[in-house]
C-alpha cells in the first residue's frame, strides 16, 4: 500500500513539473508560463507531503502553479459528482 502512495504521488510531481514552457508554445498552443523557484518547490512539498493527494492525476498536468492544479483538480471533482 505504501508503494502505491510514492507511485500516487510520483506521478503528480512528474505532471506537476511539466509546466508550459515559452519555446512549446507553437506546438502546444498553450502560453508559457515562468514560474518561481519558490513556487515550483512549494508545490512539490505540498504533492510529497500528501496535502494534494484527493485531486486528480490530470489536475497536475500543464499547471504553472499548485494553486492552479488546485483549481483544475477541484473543478474536476465537481464536474463528477
Amino acid at each position: 500500500e505504501e508503494d502505491k502512495l510514492v507511485v500516487h504521488r510520483a506521478r503528480r510531481v512528474q505532471r506537476f513539473l511539466s509546466q508550459p514552457f515559452h519555446v512549446a508554445e507553437q506546438f502546444t498552443g498553450m502560453k508559457g508560463v515562468l514560474v518561481d523557484i519558490a513556487d515550483t518547490i512549494k508545490g512539490f512539498n505540498m504533492i510529497m507531503d500528501g496535502k494534494v493527494d484527493q485531486y486528480p492525476e490530470a489536475a497536475f498536468n500543464l499547471k504553472g502553479t499548485i494553486e492552479e492544479a488546485i483549481e483544475a483538480g477541484e473543478k474536476m471533482l465537481a464536474e463528477n459528482k
